[in-house]
């Protein structure tokens, strides 16, 4: 049971990575958090591997209003089957607006040498603010 626990708490801590480095911008180490065939699926882009990631993300323009993103996840639910794993969270992104949009992540992770890593992620927005500082995504 002790290796199960300590690899939930790994993946909590690659989910946590990659809402923190994405909130500061820090899209290199965003990226880092997938496998190297990993897919990052949001509404409107489908990334596969770390380095075209890193680039459908710089691509976006940053709306100059933002001055900062938080994303908060939340009842990450996780599922571990030897060296793959599922994982299901909720989160809510607020800005300068306040809360600015939520939705879900599915996550399907893949043990590597560098640890649990995501082999796909696909990102579902089920409600945005009238005054997103985010281009339209619901996905409903």
């Amino acid at each position: 049971m002790a290796d199960l626990a300590a690899d939930r708490d790994s993946i909590r801590h690659l989910l946590a990575l990659y809402t923190y480095n994405g909130d500061r911008g820090r899209v290199e180490q965003l990226a880092a958090c997938f496998a190297q065939a990993g897919v990052l699926e949001f509404p409107g882009t489908v990334a596969t591997g770390p380095d075209d990631i890193a680039a459908a993300l710089q691509s976006g323009t940053r709306n100059p209003a933002l001055s900062f993103v938080h994303h908060h996840i939340t009842n990450p639910l996780i599922e571990i089957d030897h060296d793959t794993a599922t994982a299901r969270s909720y989160f809510s992104v607020h800005t300068d607006i306040g809360p600015d949009h939520s939705g879900t992540y599915s996550d399907w992770l893949v043990r590597t040498p560098q640890g649990w890593r995501f082999a796909r992620r696909l990102v579902r927005i089920d409600w945005q603010a009238p005054g997103s500082l985010f281009r339209a995504m619901v996905t409903r």
